[in-house]
């Protein structure tokens, strides 16, 4: 249950807003539609799909790279030496084995990345940055930062950012906690 929830809620709707007992049962279209934390969870969602929209059509246009494959060089770029296993990006990125080998697979085609032998298991292999792959962790990120900026940041007032920032943290921990192992 979410804390709180069970308190009467404040709805917005076209021309008001209507107060619903966040506990009572849903038994129409209206009452479902208008649910505090649906509509809360909608804009979450909506929001982060203009996002991902927006910035990854940038990062695709500017630097011939999707925002999935961005992503696996920021991750490849915190990791140490001698590089990652490509289960630990999967686990990172919540894709199948399959996923990650297909997505590393057309990074290595475009020199971002590179495998090589894990020194640990003879095994393993490891996917770690490119010369090229750095060179264009450091464009895009210059890049997303600044869109970000416009598009995330300048929406809300400074004085909140900081609340805005922690309570992202503590859901995408605790969100994280709960998806399974993909295979």
């Amino acid at each position: 249950m979410v804390p709180g929830y069970r308190r009467r809620v404040m709805v917005a709707r076209q021309g008001g807003v209507r107060f619903v007992d966040a506990g009572e049962e849903i038994g129409s279209a209206r009452q479902a539609a208008d649910d505090a934390l649906v509509v809360t969870f909608g804009r979450l969602l909506g929001v982060a799909n203009r996002l991902e929209h927006l910035v990854g059509r940038a990062l695709e246009q500017e630097c011939g790279i999707s925002h999935l494959m961005y992503e696996v060089l920021l991750i490849l770029g915190r990791a140490d030496a001698p590089g990652l296993a490509m289960s630990a990006i999967g686990r990172a990125q919540v894709l199948t084995t399959g996923g990650v080998t297909r997505l590393i697979d057309r990074m290595e085609a475009a020199d971002l990345v590179q495998r090589a032998d894990d020194p640990g298991d003879r095994r393993g292999r490891l996917v770690r940055l490119t010369p090229r792959g750095e060179e264009t962790v450091v464009r895009a990120t210059r890049l997303h930062r600044e869109n970000l900026q416009r598009l995330l940041a300048s929406q809300l007032p400074a004085e909140r950012w900081d609340a805005f920032t922690e309570d992202l943290r503590m859901l995408s921990r605790g969100v994280g906690e709960q998806v399974p192992r993909l295979r």
